[in-house]
């Protein structure tokens, strides 16, 4: 027998039939790639005004005691989230942030062969945990608005019954949003057994038409949110998860009850504290994306708008248009992205920095354009929506 023969021996055949990818270059890894540091850092939704100051000291505060875990239980946590959101402690369940929820809840929920539909070029983790599982992905195109089209994604699953059904709203990578009015359309019209994922991480941006109020459970509805985003904790890793008491306990049977550190654990709780530099977050945030818009209207380009902390930005031509403008600015050392899937696939995708980066991606742009337009004239364009 080789050692490959071996080799296939020791892990699963599934697995090993997997590509060996990731659902995302990291910037990180990018800049190896290109030799050199990027000058602005617009591509990961990350927030980069950054955590409370409160939440930077209970951090360091904490870390002084790393020698020990966190509270498994995460009960000051969760106690601290129940009383934001007009719940109990039992409706709650923290984790690595929304990507490790969604890796538990694939675990929970799912065994291999089960479906799950989602839209196709929505948040791509998800699909990776699915896939790893072993499950079956079902797509829904997106509407020729760009937006998830929820009445096809309910009719999807009235045919193929999945275990589970993912929506985003507010949207990653459009930054489209429903109103709660939708969401209460879906909760009426899935089939019962199927549960309803709703990620809500960019709620804190989000209109207030755009959200359920937080007491809108039902025993197959799971909202999903996370410290990443207006919290500006994204490399500290901290999600949540709220809904009915029995299915959270489900999360306790599978996740990993020490996955939280104390740090992340001391942070989240500091940040929940500090609603005014939340609300200026949320303020600087609504700024940058006028900002980013007011800059590709004055290009000729047409942003989406926006309920997160990034904007959609349509070219107005195809994907391979969107791939070399991409390419371009990425050269130019700013990091951005760009959907996948057609017809999102004709556009970049640009978080909201400081007003410093945003000047950065508009020379980078400009530059962009000026290269790509001049090389590939002739690509095929569409209309801008």
């Amino acid at each position: 027998m080789t050692e490959t023969e071996r080799s296939a021996e020791r892990f699963s055949p599934r697995v090993r039939a997997l590509p060996s990818t990731i659902p995302f270059v990291g910037p990180e890894a990018l800049e190896r790639r290109l030799g050199r540091p990027f000058k602005a850092r617009l591509g990961a939704n990350e927030s980069v005004f950054g955590p409370s100051p409160k939440a930077v000291s209970a951090m360091a505060d904490a870390a002084a005691l790393s020698w020990a875990y966190g509270d498994a239980e995460q009960l000051d946590l969760r106690q601290a989230i129940s009383q934001k959101l007009g719940l109990t402690p039992d409706h709650i369940v923290a984790g690595e942030g929304i990507d490790g929820l969604l890796r538990d809840l694939v675990q929970a929920a799912m065994e291999p062969g089960d479906m799950a539909v989602t839209s196709l070029g929505a948040y791509p983790t998800f699909n990776y945990h699915v896939t790893a599982h072993g499950g079956a992905l079902d797509f829904v195109p997106y509407g020729e608005d760009f937006r998830q089209d929820w009445p096809a994604l309910v009719a999807r699953a009235k045919v193929v019954r999945p275990k589970i059904l993912y929506l985003t709203n507010p949207d990653n990578p459009t930054g489209s949003w429903h109103d709660a009015k939708a969401v209460e359309a879906v909760l009426r019209d899935v089939p019962e057994e199927t549960l309803i994922v709703l990620d809500e991480a960019y709620a804190d941006f989000a209109p207030a038409e755009a959200l359920p109020e937080t007491t809108r459970l039902a025993p197959n509805l799971l909202r999903f949110r996370t410290f990443s985003k207006a919290y500006g904790m994204a490399g500290v890793r901290v999600g949540f998860v709220f809904g009915e008491p029995d299915a959270i306990a489900q999360f306790g049977k599978v996740r990993n009850h020490f996955g939280l550190s104390r740090m992340a654990q001391a942070g989240a709780l500091a940040a929940l504290s500090d609603d005014d530099h939340l609300r200026k977050t949320v303020e600087k945030v609504a700024a940058g994306r006028k900002a980013l818009a007011e800059l590709a209207r004055a290009k000729g380009l047409v942003p989406l708008a926006s309920g997160t902390n990034f904007v959609a930005i349509d070219l107005g031509r195809d994907g391979t248009y969107a791939r070399a403008v991409l390419d371009a600015v990425l050269r130019r050392g700013v990091f951005i992205r760009m959907p996948g899937a057609a017809p999102l696939d004709r556009m970049i995708r640009v978080s909201v920095g400081t007003p410093a980066d945003i000047a950065l991606f508009a020379e980078a742009l400009d530059g962009a354009l000026e290269e790509v337009n001049a090389d590939q004239p002739h690509l095929p364009t569409g209309n801008a929506s």
